[in-house]
């Protein structure tokens, strides 16, 4: 298997090509931590996109949502998927506004698509979607009922083919601007979780230990 994922037909970056990488490594990455994803699709003759959870299992991704989405419903039936991943690292500060961009990481991946339908596989995966927004969180709640997996629609996108840009780095002023004395520079960003809210409703909840899937990732930012 090689260890590229492009350039793909579909996935080329054209514009600032020299910012594209096509390594699973890197893809994979993003697509791990990407906090949510859009999956594209064509309804009723419109382009829309639905932001999303998403958890990848070696070369596929799994998306989940209602079966009466209607974005779930066109990329199944279309039998293939779009998705976008990106991670926000800040804004390049440049000396004009022109020259001035974010910083960021954003993955397209394009692939056959097919729903899981076996009741057990799609309880299996949901967990695994669970696990990877808060690693540890299936052990300390309840399981899925029945009747909960399967008002629930799983997608299976296999990753064919995907890219990579990334915007990093100092910013692009030409020669001229460089002998301005106008600051410039890189604002670094980064998703923080803050002090956990505990829930008010029921009695059993009050005054409980926030537990620790969510202490850990309060702690991993």
């Amino acid at each position: 298997m090689s260890d590229d994922l492009g350039p793909g037909p579909r996935t080329r970056v054209r514009r600032l090509p020299e910012k594209a990488r096509y390594d699973r490594e890197s893809i994979y990455a993003v697509l791990d931590h990407a906090p949510f994803c859009h999956l594209a699709a064509v309804v009723d003759g419109l382009g829309v996109a639905l932001p999303t959870l998403a958890a990848r299992e070696g070369d596929v991704l799994f998306v989940h949502g209602s079966r009466s989405n209607r974005v779930m419903r066109a990329v199944r039936e279309s039998g293939e998927g779009w998705l976008t991943a990106t991670l926000y690292d800040g804004i390049r500060v440049a000396r004009s506004a022109f020259e001035s961009s974010i910083a960021y990481r954003s993955v397209v991946v394009v692939g056959p698509v097919r729903e899981v339908r076996s009741l057990e596989e799609r309880r299996r995966i949901l967990d695994l979607m669970t696990e990877a927004i808060l690693p540890g969180r299936t052990g300390e709640i309840r399981p899925a009922t029945d009747s909960e997996v399967r008002r629930t629609m799983v997608l299976s996108l296999r990753i064919a083919e995907a890219s990579l840009k990334v915007s990093a780095g100092p910013t692009d002023d030409g020669p001229e601007d460089q002998a301005r004395p106008i600051w410039s520079g890189v604002l670094p960003a980064r998703l923080v979780y803050d002090e956990p809210v505990p829930s008010t409703d029921g009695a059993m909840a009050r005054g409980l230990p926030v537990p620790a899937s969510v202490r850990r990732r309060r702690g991993s930012t």
